[in-house]
């Protein structure tokens, strides 16, 4: 019901609902059950805007050409020493992760989720935005998902890679500086 609000509904209660499930008491007593930890990073878009919730060595890329002109693709930052699990962030006193907001360039933006496997990679293939961003040229989402994973899998990457890629094409009108 949450997702099905208005656009100022949506972002303002999707802070409190997700603090809300991490901080119970339910969720933290199953944490403490888990062996080991891992990072989280939720993504939701809707309409022109994201918003994204992100605990530990997840990342955001947002490619899109007015952003690329100017170096921003990275949307949140890694934080190596948060975790949820066994080891939790929402056990201290303060817990400890980031969250945003942003709105989409009009055209085609492309949102690509991955963990820390693909860009510490033996070889470093992917460690640059724009070697990611690359892989999309002149190809489907799917041929180039199968193209990296191929690539990381042939160079004996170390850690799991989980990746989330999709487009959303904006035909609104995106903030522009006033001159």
């Amino acid at each position: 019901s949450l997702l099905s609000g208005s656009i100022k509904e949506t972002f303002k209660g999707i802070d409190e609902k997700v603090l809300q499930i991490f901080q119970s008491p339910e969720f933290l007593a199953s944490c403490r059950k888990v062996k080991g930890s891992t990072s989280c990073l939720i993504v939701l878009r809707k309409d022109k805007f994201i918003w994204w919730f992100s605990v530990g060595d997840c990342i955001l890329y947002l490619f899109h050409p007015e952003l690329e002109k100017l170096g921003q693709n990275q949307v949140n930052q890694r934080h190596f020493f948060e975790w949820i699990g066994q080891v939790n962030t929402f056990e201290l006193l303060v817990p400890c992760y980031s969250y945003g907001r942003k709105e989409l360039r009009k055209g085609l933006n492309h949102l690509f989720l991955t963990t820390d496997g693909l860009i510490e990679c033996p070889g470093l293939p992917y460690d640059q935005p724009g070697k990611i961003q690359k892989e999309f040229l002149d190809r489907s989402n799917e041929f180039a998902l199968e193209s990296i994973l191929k690539k990381i899998q042939s160079q004996n990457v170390r850690d799991s890679t989980t990746i989330i890629s999709w487009f959303v094409d904006n035909d609104q009108e995106a903030s522009l500086p006033c001159n």
